[in-house]
């Protein structure tokens, strides 16, 4: 795919990965074998952290829309070479967190993705991305409940006295 044209985002917007997709993927190992790599590059590209874990929900039993979700964030990858987590020297030392959530966005469990990332100045030194482990009655009550989330994890950090 070296010779592919770029995506723009790591995640079809459209589309949503589902385990009951059909057909099965011809080379399951050959699946396992890219998304584990993707898993490594995880660490200094947290941009494709939320894709790559869809994907990752899937190893198991890979079907023909996941691999294409993975056809997707390489082809994000081909367009993106150059970026990655830097660590800058830092101008300001203002701590920024920012939080989102999708409501009822599985379609298999309707359970909600949350993800956060906290920058110490220019400098991003905490993110998570996960399924929220409860049902949310509103998209409303899924942001509350990852703030809240997010708050605790800067707490454990001590970052608020």
């Amino acid at each position: 795919m070296s010779s592919c044209n770029p995506a723009r985002t790591p995640v079809d917007t459209s589309a949503k990965l589902s385990a009951s997709a059909s057909p099965q993927v011809a080379e399951p190992a050959k699946y396992r074998s890219l998304v584990g790599a993707l898993q490594y590059l995880t660490f200094t590209r947290p941009d494709i952290l939320y894709a790559v874990q869809r994907v990752c929900l899937h190893m198991h039993d890979p079907r023909e829309p996941h691999l294409h979700a993975l056809r997707h964030i390489i082809r994000y990858l081909q367009g993106t070479l150059d970026y990655g987590l830097h660590i800058y020297k830092m101008a300001s030392r203002h701590l920024v967190a920012y939080t989102d959530a999708d409501w009822a966005g599985c379609p298999d469990t309707r359970r909600s993705t949350s993800g956060y990332c906290v920058y110490f100045g220019d400098n991003l030194i905490s993110w998570s991305s996960k399924c929220q482990p409860t049902l949310s009655r509103s998209s409303a009550e899924a942001e509350y409940r990852w703030v809240a989330n997010v708050v605790s994890t800067l707490v454990g950090f001590g970052i608020f006295f």
